[in-house]
């Protein structure tokens, strides 16, 4: 017998997004740069090698998220110790409500996640470090 799913990722979405702040991307890219903002990658790190990166992005993958915004872990990493507000963005918005929510319910605050993700920053003009060229084969 299936399993029978009760809540679609469209709600859990929808859910994250009432509970967290979402910033237009054109409102995201005026906040690049600033010294009290951290921007939050969470996209795995092969999306990072095949599109490119965000100038000064702190890279940290979804599965990690928990880990190292708590101080208690063994994992945790000094970035989301400071007193400034995380915006965090994936490829196209949704696992970034998603970390976003996390992030929130766990303390951390101010946080908010850009809407369209790295695939709007990329339309809108954004800074982008280009994909690292692959290394080539040897034959």
């Amino acid at each position: 017998m299936p399993q029978k799913i009760t809540t679609s990722y469209k709600t859990l979405v929808e859910d994250a997004e009432r509970e967290i702040e979402t910033i237009k991307v054109e409102d995201a890219i005026k906040l690049h740069g600033r010294d009290d903002v951290v921007f939050v990658d969470i996209r795995d790190p092969r999306e990072l090698q095949r599109d490119g990166k965000v100038p000064g992005a702190f890279h940290c993958t979804r599965g990690m998220l928990e880990f190292w915004i708590d101080p208690d872990s063994p994992y945790h990493k000094p970035t989301f110790a400071q007193d400034k507000k995380f915006l965090f963005f994936c490829a196209g918005g949704l696992r970034s409500a998603l970390a976003a929510q996390t992030a929130h319910r766990m303390g951390l605050k101010p946080v908010a996640h850009i809407q369209g993700g790295f695939g709007a920053w990329k339309k809108a003009q954004g800074p982008v470090i280009a994909p690292e060229a692959p290394p080539e084969k040897k034959s």
